[in-house]
């Protein structure tokens, strides 16, 4: 291969990439039965994208209770994980590497993703925006708190879909802690108002990824466990920049020091945040730093800007999310300098092979 930095090796753990071209999860919406199980569409999916040094999955959700969106896998029960076998076979036997990610949405779930109950959160704090339902987008509602039990129950339910991952034939798990989800609802002072254990202090509002990631390193090896931030997220999933979000992240990246992680997935923000007050725009540059470990850093990079992060030594390895789902061949066309393919927008969570496994390699 080509000496550019996206296309040298990297030690991960136990592991070694063999290039730091990463498809980033994206949510697809194809495990469309009752079981919410990977399909053999899916695997041929994958399968075509295993080039990338390492393939991070869609979010599956680690709880019935965790959904958030139509369509979404799980890897909570036994048919489900026998139904991943599939697509970590098919990766394999292309000679690539794939993690799942593990999330549970919290108060971004709605009633008709859960039966009629309530979704669950830090706080009763509705987010105010706009959410993924069955029969479509619906205002959100206002989530029920989460009881101390409750919270170790869900560190409980990660640890195992994390142990659930690896009988499958993954390679290790991504923590989704990022976006607006369950995790960064604990993070953020906009959406947790607790006054226990799990509220108030920056230790006591990262206290349940901790105890997640103890529980989880108790049933997988520890340097197979990835972890997904993203610190400037604003007016995004209901996420809003305060005073103490950064120190909040500074705080948490700092103690990740203390674990053998497989990596560290920031995201560059999602949207402008030049003029909002205490954000950070360049986000690897500001925690490149403060981790020890392998970085990971996402969002709107080409092959040359790809290329530049790498070599300036503020990220290891670079996620591509778009970029992969019209290019299953991406890593070759950044090889040989061709042209990509626009990806159809319309597809991106419908069902069915369109616009899903009938993007054609360059010829």
């Amino acid at each position: 291969m080509k000496k550019d930095p996206l296309f040298q090796s990297l030690a991960m753990g136990d592991l070694r990439l063999k290039n730091r071209i990463v498809m980033a999860p994206l949510t697809r919406s194809r495990a469309d039965n009752s079981g919410k199980c990977a399909t053999e569409l899916m695997a041929e999916y994958y399968r075509q994208r295993a080039s990338a040094g390492l393939i991070i999955s869609e979010g599956s959700q680690v709880s019935k209770q965790a959904v958030g969106y139509q369509h979404t896998p799980g890897c909570y029960s036994k048919e489900q994980t026998e139904a991943w076998k599939q697509v970590t076979q098919a990766v394999h036997e292309e000679g690539g590497l794939i993690f799942i990610q593990l999330w549970h949405v919290g108060r971004m779930s709605h009633p008709d993703h859960l039966d009629g109950a309530l979704p669950v959160a830090p706080s009763a704090i509705n987010p105010n925006i706009d959410v993924n339902t069955p029969s479509g987008r619906k205002p959100s509602v206002t989530p029920r708190e989460l009881s101390v039990g409750e919270i170790k129950d869900i560190v409980i339910d990660f640890a195992q879909a994390a142990a659930n991952a690896l009988e499958a034939g993954f390679d290790g798990v991504e923590i989704h802690s990022s976006n607006g989800y369950l995790f960064h609802q604990f993070f953020a002072s906009c959406s947790n108002t607790r006054t226990d254990a799990y509220g108030g202090s920056m230790e006591n509002r990262t206290r349940f990824l901790f105890e997640v990631l103890d529980e989880m390193k108790k049933r997988i090896p520890e340097n197979r466990i990835g972890l997904r931030l993203n610190p400037s997220a604003h007016d995004y999933h209901g996420m809003h920049i305060a005073e103490d979000t950064l120190p909040t992240f500074d705080y948490l990246v700092k103690k990740l020091n203390a674990y053998d992680l497989a990596y560290l997935h920031l995201s560059e923000p999602f949207t402008d945040v030049s003029d909002v007050p205490y954000a950070e725009t360049q986000i690897c540059r500001r925690f490149c730093p403060l981790y020890q470990g392998n970085l990971m850093i996402n969002k709107g990079f080409g092959f040359d800007s790809g290329n530049a992060i790498i070599d300036s030594g503020e990220a290891d390895m670079v996620a591509y999310g778009a970029p992969f789902i019209g290019n299953p061949d991406l890593v070759r066309r950044f090889q040989e300098g061709l042209p990509l393919a626009e990806a159809d927008r319309s597809t991106y969570y419908t069902t069915g092979p369109k616009g899903y496994t009938d993007y054609p390699v360059f010829k």
